[in-house]
């Protein structure tokens, strides 16, 4: 086909898509290129494995890809994917992809590179870390292109999950602007179950209780699809609700964990991963939702192994996945309440009136943004004022104005997930500079990013609204000079408070509450005669901690995922030693898991630094 025919046939398609006779497709993948036989390759690639689901475009001139996006709208075909040549004839292919945020926001943009290319790669690497571009592509070179296939799935899910609707096997029905309403979309998202919102003033959510039997029923109401008796849960606990997907098996009396794990954020999934791997009984123990705040993270560029990136959601899926793939137990929606230790095992009291036993225990509970303490500000919370991301808030953000109060990587994530959808996102940082708390990619992307302002030496002082956020008081940290602002929406990810304050005093910690570990821990420690404490573990013996509970850990999801894994050969070292030794009193009663032989095998033969696990002697 000539290269005007090519054109004729994609103009034909277009027309065809805006029409609405494209039976079948649910979204857009456009393609624009200068370069016919780059643009014949990747539409015949990609009409082959997504053109039942997708209509495929290929467009050859970048000044008509504005009006296609536009026509496409309008037929209620949205655009997933603008894959665009960069390099060769389309020099001006980063500008062009970078254009298309102003035309949909939420339209991901890929660029196409030629194999061997090195001068474009590298142009598209720095578009990618200043937020021009979304994702790069290898241009396919023979078929069938699996690697190339690989990565447009990916983009193809990571667009899909940010957009919603599709399969629904949960359903909520609540007020619009309910505290309690945002907490469970938030929980759902952070979860990646797909669920549905429907407003409880909307004419459809009134037929769907009427249809339940339940039109005077406290809200919300969750309808769970999926089982084979669907059910309906009336104003629903978290707990009631983890219950009743049916996924935890319970935890019989008198069973007894080798490893308890405390929190599933990535240092608690990281450990549980490592602990099961190597035969430990594990059991993990989750208040909120598994990935803590890396959870809530739209998107983390700077995780090895993931050069497109990854959400947190997405990654912490995955970790979760590969646990209980592993053979670790889960509870979720339960806290841990307190902590005792004697005859050999630690007892934690949960907040469901349960008790759990476990030889040694992993406490990583992260760390909770700070509140901002502000009565009318706290009182609009889920109506405008939201504490952490809250990634599933953003697609109502459209055409709004949007606040962010943070100056860490999270606010930074959430500033440029946000302004996808706001009219204008500003960043308020007390501080002078984002250098001491930010990645550097992130401060270059926000720099990059037109509508995304910051303000610094500035502070949340009050606010007002009648049922949702109207204003918004910012105070001068310097001159204390404070003026009121228009405001829709404030997302507060502000300071690091360690969850901790359920620990009792056998568990050394700082003034802000991180806890004190190994060498940190404070001179007359009561310890077991014969050996010091191990790195990681805290001034009750079998007990440690990792992650950003910890005091002197560095706040990134690497290093708390190593931190993870790196508490696991410290534990088979515990465990590995006469319960005597332990500093826990008396053995361990019949029944429980034998598992210091294959701990002295497992550190005789293990690669971790001597300074964690030097040899046993016997």
């Amino acid at each position: 086909m000539t290269a005007s025919g090519a054109t004729a046939a994609a103009d034909e398609g277009l027309v065809t898509a805006v029409r609405g006779e494209t039976a079948g497709a649910q979204a857009a993948i456009v393609i624009v290129s200068r370069e016919p036989a780059a643009r014949e390759t990747l539409r015949r690639e990609l009409s082959k494995r997504y053109g039942a689901d997708y209509q495929i475009l290929a467009c050859s001139r970048p000044t008509e890809l504005k009006p296609w996006m536009r026509d496409l709208r309008t037929a209620g075909l949205p655009v997933a994917l603008v894959i665009g040549g960069v390099g060769g004839q389309d020099r001006d292919g980063i500008e062009v992809l970078s254009a298309v945020r102003a035309i949909d926001p939420t339209a991901l943009r890929v660029a196409a590179v030629g194999w061997g290319d090195w001068h474009s790669v590298r142009s598209v690497f720095d578009a990618v870390t200043v937020g021009s571009l979304d994702h790069w592509v290898i241009c396919p070179v023979q078929a069938p292109a699996e690697e190339f296939h690989r990565s447009i799935t990916e983009f193809l899910r990571e667009w899909s999950s940010q957009r919603g609707g599709g399969f629904e096997p949960v359903q909520v029905i609540g007020e619009q602007w309910s505290a309690r309403s945002q907490e469970l979309r938030d929980l759902f998202a952070r979860h990646r179950v797909p669920a549905g919102f429907y407003d409880a003033a909307s004419g459809r959510a009134r037929q769907m209780l009427c249809e339940l039997g339940l039109a005077t029923a406290d809200l919300p109401v969750v309808l769970l699809r999926f089982a084979t008796e669907r059910s309906a849960l009336v104003n629903p606990s978290n707990r009631q609700i983890a219950d009743a997907f049916g996924i935890m098996t319970p935890i019989s009396p008198g069973e007894v964990f080798d490893v308890a794990v405390i929190g599933a954020g990535p240092a608690g999934l990281a450990a549980a991963v490592g602990a099961s791997s190597e035969g430990l009984r594990t059991v993990v123990i989750e208040h909120e939702a598994v990935g803590g705040q890396a959870g809530t993270s739209s998107m983390i560029r700077n995780y090895p192994g993931f050069s497109q990136g990854i959400s947190g959601a997405m990654l912490a899926q995955e970790a979760w996945w590969q646990a209980w793939a592993f053979g670790t137990r889960f509870l979720y929606m339960r806290q841990a309440e307190a902590l005792s230790g004697g005859d050999g095992h630690h007892l934690l009291q949960l907040s469901d009136g349960g008790v759990l036993t476990s030889r040694a225990v992993i406490i990583a509970t992260g760390v909770a943004y700070r509140r901002l303490g502000i009565p009318g500000l706290e009182d609009l919370q889920g109506r405008g004022v939201f504490y952490g991301a809250a990634t599933s808030e953003a697609p109502a953000m459209r055409g709004r104005r949007v606040f962010v109060a943070g100056g860490g990587n999270s606010a930074g994530q959430a500033a440029l997930h946000l302004a996808k959808w706001a009219e204008k996102v500003t960043v308020l940082v007390r501080a002078r500079s984002l250098a001491d708390t930010m990645s550097d990619y992130l401060i270059r992307e926000i720099g990059s990013a037109p509508n995304v302002d910051v303000c610094y030496r500035v502070q949340v002082a009050g606010g007002t609204g009648i049922g949702h956020l109207e204003s918004l008081v910012l105070q001068d940290t310097g001159s204390e000079e404070r003026r009121s602002v228009p405001a829709d929406a404030l997302f507060v990810l502000i300071g690091s408070q360690p969850r901790t304050q359920w620990l009792g005093d056998n568990i050394a910690r700082d003034r802000w509450g991180f806890i004190l570990t190994g060498p940190d821990l404070p001179a007359g420690t009561r310890w077991p005669p014969g050996r010091p404490p191990l790195p990681l573990e805290t001034s009750l013996p079998g007990v440690f901690a990792a992650g950003d509970v910890r005091r002197g850990s560095v706040k990134r999801v690497a290093s708390a995922v190593g931190e993870g894994a790196a508490t696991i050969p410290l534990v088979h070292r515990y465990l590995a030693r006469p319960p005597a030794r332990r500093g826990l009193g008396s053995s361990s009663p019949a029944g429980t898991p034998a598992t210091g032989i294959q701990a002295a095998a497992f550190l005789r033969s293990s690669t971790w630094p001597a300074a964690l696990c030097p040899r046993l002697s016997h």
